[in-house]
């Protein structure tokens, strides 16, 4: 297995949420190749299920995509020390109204590992009760609830292709569904 040192690493763009670097990379047989880098906080997200078995869902303008998508709430850490409990908690009620009795730990992703660091942890919160969502001035966020049926048909039918939604919903139907049947 060839060995990877990186001999530099320069500030490329500081942006709001990321900042770019170009890496100066040595391998083992001497070889220096430039890589690109992108250093992210990190996110929380949250798959927020109802009392009926539905999950809420945010839908959103996303500008990468030029489209609106369909996602689990999420949110980037306000600091990078910011438990990403905390963060998720606060991405519920921001961007659905929800507050939830019960949350815990679901998984964690790395969103792009051949050039990103992101990492989202994501949590289940169960127990809703509905409140009013405290959205940031450029957001629009329109909520919906949705069975696990109907999402999945969605992923599958290619509508959601977010990674950390479908990463989410698929692992919560497996862990607190398909294990009860």
């Amino acid at each position: 297995m060839e060995e990877y040192k990186r001999i530099g690493r320069e500030l490329v763009a500081h942006g709001a949420i990321l900042d770019y670097y170009q890496d100066t990379i040595q391998v083992s047989n001497g070889n220096v190749a430039k890589w690109d880098f992108i250093k992210h906080n990190g996110a929380a997200a949250i798959v927020p299920v109802d009392e009926k078995g539905r999950l809420i869902m945010v839908k959103q303008f996303r500008n990468a995509l030029d489209r609106y998508t369909l996602e689990i709430p999420a949110g980037g850490l306000q600091t990078p020390e910011e438990p990403t409990r905390d963060a998720a908690i606060r991405e519920l009620e921001e961007e659905t109204g929800y507050r939830a009795e019960h949350v815990e730990w679901l998984l964690t992703i790395r969103t792009t590992v051949a050039y990103c660091n992101e990492k989202i942890d994501i949590y289940l919160a169960t127990g809703l009760t509905a409140g009013k969502q405290h959205l940031d001035e450029d957001e629009y966020v329109q909520v919906g609830a949705y069975t696990i049926d109907e999402l999945t048909e969605k992923i599958y039918g290619g509508e959601i292709e977010d990674s950390k939604t479908v990463a989410a919903i698929l692992a919560y139907r497996d862990k607190y569904l398909c294990s009860r049947k």
